[in-house]
């Protein structure tokens, strides 16, 4: 019964629309082309300028800085889509699980969604806000994002046409490079090890398309940042 009324809260929410950010700043947009020029330069800036610590954490890196590596030094991987994945060393598990199109996962993460600027002539990101931390939150994975696969139940049971479509959910870029890694299988109250980072541009998740209301945020032009440990991927063949 619950589930039940799960689905239809989720289904039911209306289309997101430009909206003010909870951050006081208003950032002018800018072409389609331009803010995929930001996205990627924005991308690289952050491998430059950040690291991950003992367990797997993003942090910020300093000029100064002669122990930790930065991000783009951990061999990151860049899609055609623009998406940037990196496998963390050490950190995958022995013998994981591959993960498919319909899995349901259970997901240890600290995300956060940025939109690209250009200030200055810098480009960089700006405007940081918390798309997920289960680490500083609950503590324990997160069960079935719909970021990633969102169930048939839920489009059937949407209101409004654009709900009833996948990419109102799903973030394309996340569900692509998650797919080169593989799934721990550990229980929920395990203790954390992040084992990698996806950078997905703007033009990979919802650009300027209606979405979900995930966080109370607009998510246009918003590029996300997955910091992640993959606890359990269970198998589905089909959709469910």
């Amino acid at each position: 019964m619950k589930k039940t009324f799960l689905y239809l809260a989720l289904a039911s929410i209306a289309i997101v629309s430009c909206r003010k950010d909870d951050t006081p700043e208003t950032i002018e947009e800018v072409s389609i082309e331009t803010q995929n020029t930001y996205d990627d330069q924005a991308a690289q800036n952050f491998l430059e300028t950040h690291y991950l610590d003992a367990k797997g954490n993003i942090q910020d890196f300093v000029a100064t800085d002669t122990v930790n590596v930065k991000l783009a030094d951990l061999n990151p991987v860049t899609l055609p889509s623009g998406v940037i994945y990196i496998v963390r060393p050490g950190a995958q598990p022995a013998a994981g699980t591959a993960i498919g199109q319909y899995d349901l996962l259970r997901l240890m993460s600290r995300s956060t969604t940025y939109i690209a600027t250009n200030t200055d002539n810098k480009v960089a990101y700006a405007s940081p806000s918390t798309f997920r931390n289960t680490i500083s939150g609950s503590g324990v994975p997160e069960v079935d994002p719909a970021y990633f696969y969102v169930k048939k139940s839920v489009l059937t049971a949407a209101t409004v046409p654009a709900a009833k479509e996948r990419s109102y959910y799903e973030i394309e870029g996340f569900q692509e490079a998650i797919k080169k890694f593989q799934a721990f299988n550990i229980p929920d109250d395990s203790n954390y090890n992040l084992q990698g980072v996806i950078i997905v541009p703007s033009r990979a998740a919802f650009a300027r398309d209606a979405h979900f209301n995930y966080t109370g945020l607009a998510y246009r032009n918003r590029s996300f940042v997955f910091n992640f440990q993959i606890y359990k991927s269970t198998p589905y063949l089909n959709e469910r």
